[in-house]
């Protein structure tokens, strides 16, 4: 694990016990720091209790004496704007930060190594993915790690190699980035910017504002990469310093043909192996080695994720798109030939009340099917454009669109929606998709 003397003799109170906080609390007590922690749930509580005895000591930071402590940690999942902490920690004087600040300080006491950081409001785990995937083809120790579920606190430090520093790879929400100070990515990246969680931030312009922070956080001479319209529309490099070096994403020329690229297919990873790419060249990753990786890269589970081909037709788990900005890209990405392919899944619990962003792809549509509580909504939408099934439910769109194919034809899960009508969370219902389509190509029912 990452451990640091920084920490050392100091008092933190960790807030939310799931992957992230248990690791930051193992990460303290390594580092010779006293900490107490709190869940609201039984459960985590007494796995605490379990696994580090007497060491932590229970208590809410909400109704705790905090004098003298360094730091209060919360869970990103802990909305800060909302929950009683933020009015407790600033009563008296401490701050909030997040595992992601705790490796930013600790980080004097790492081998030599870079970071790099990739926000945006979709696109991140992918574009995460790649870079350390380019990463480890060119040999570079690399570790991935921050909100695509791996708390990096609890990985091994990197060493260099004959190849190049060690690189620690972070996907970071605009939630992380609202509770970390003083990380200084080498490399920091945005993607894009469109409407997302203004249940947590009121705006768009203080959603947009808290990406921004990341660039901030740069040193002088360090690289930012940005989405161009994102910089002339929101100002996302207000806070960068003077003279910071910056590369426009859709800047950036591509070695090889996207097309030979198989997990990386449509508008949105191109502009997501853009940004991949302008990271590694600055790394000093050689073009070779780049192409060779956007090549071998398979891409990540439910994002664009190829879940079988039988008869010519191709399905395509794409449940990780839960608003309409994410599923456009995903309908261009199969253009139409001789005639419309993409038998289309749509709907779940909408984040909003329209596809408009959509809209320039239906002609790209043979049939959509809609499910879940968006379902009649999204009909009525859909079809004066396209033919539309009312499915409902996601077997009977599958079962539906397996009838109605032809080969040359793709089956495309991309919900425009989140999951929580009818699903745990995404994962769930790509999980579901994919079970679903096996078991109905093999004859079976559901």
């Amino acid at each position: 694990m990452i451990v640091s003397p920084h920490f050392a003799g100091k008092r933190y109170a960790v807030l939310g016990l799931a992957r992230s906080g248990l690791a930051t609390v193992r990460a303290l007590l390594a580092s010779g720091a006293e900490v107490h922690a709190w869940d609201s749930r039984e459960e985590p509580r007494h796995q605490v209790e379990m696994q580090f005895g007497g060491r932590v000591t229970l208590s809410d930071p909400v109704t705790a004496d905090l004098t003298g402590f360094a730091g209060v940690v919360v869970s990103p999942g802990v909305p800060i704007n909302r929950h009683p902490i933020g009015d407790a920690a600033r009563r008296q004087g401490v701050p909030l930060i997040g595992d992601i600040e705790i490796f930013a300080q600790a980080r004097p006491s790492l081998p030599p190594h870079r970071v790099v950081g990739v926000t945006g409001t979709n696109g991140k785990s992918t574009t995460t993915a790649l870079v350390y995937h380019l990463l480890k083809e060119g040999g570079v120790p690399a570790l991935m790690g921050g909100n695509i579920g791996l708390p990096i606190l609890g990985e091994n430090p990197l060493n260099p190699n004959d190849k190049g520093l060690g690189v620690y790879v972070l996907e970071l929400s605009s939630y992380q980035i609202d509770i970390t100070e003083r990380l200084d990515c080498d490399v920091a990246v945005l993607l894009n910017l469109t409407p997302d969680h203004l249940d947590r931030y009121g705006s768009f312009e203080a959603y947009a504002g808290s990406k921004a922070r990341l660039f901030g956080m740069q040193a002088i001479g360090h690289l930012a990469v940005v989405d161009h319209r994102a910089e002339i529309d929101h100002d996302v490099l207000r806070f960068s310093p003077s003279g910071q070096p910056f590369a426009f994403i859709d800047g950036v020329d591509l070695p090889g043909d996207q097309a030979d690229w198989p997990s990386l297919q449509g508008p949105h990873n191109r502009a997501n192996a853009a940004a991949a790419v302008a990271v590694v060249r600055h790394l000093g990753l050689d073009e070779a080695v780049i192409a060779s990786g956007l090549a071998s890269y398979r891409g990540l589970p439910h994002r664009m994720e190829r879940v079988a081909e039988a008869n010519g037709v191709l399905f395509i788990n794409d449940s990780k798109a839960t608003n309409p900005a994410s599923t456009a890209p995903a309908l261009a990405a199969f253009p139409r030939q001789d005639g419309p392919r993409i038998h289309w899944i749509v709907g779940g619990l909408p984040k909003g009340d329209d596809l408009d962003e959509c809209a320039p792809y239906f002609g790209n549509v043979a049939t959509a099917y809609t499910i879940g509580d968006a379902g009649p909504r999204f009909a009525e939408i859909l079809e004066p454009h396209v033919p539309v099934r009312r499915s409902e439910m996601m077997c009977e769109a599958i079962r539906q669109a397996i009838e109605a194919t032809h080969p040359g034809d793709v089956v495309l899960l991309s919900p425009a929606c989140a999951s929580f009508d009818q699903f745990r969370d995404y994962e769930a219902r790509g999980d579901a998709f994919r079970q679903l389509v096996g078991a109905l190509l093999a004859g079976e029912n559901c």
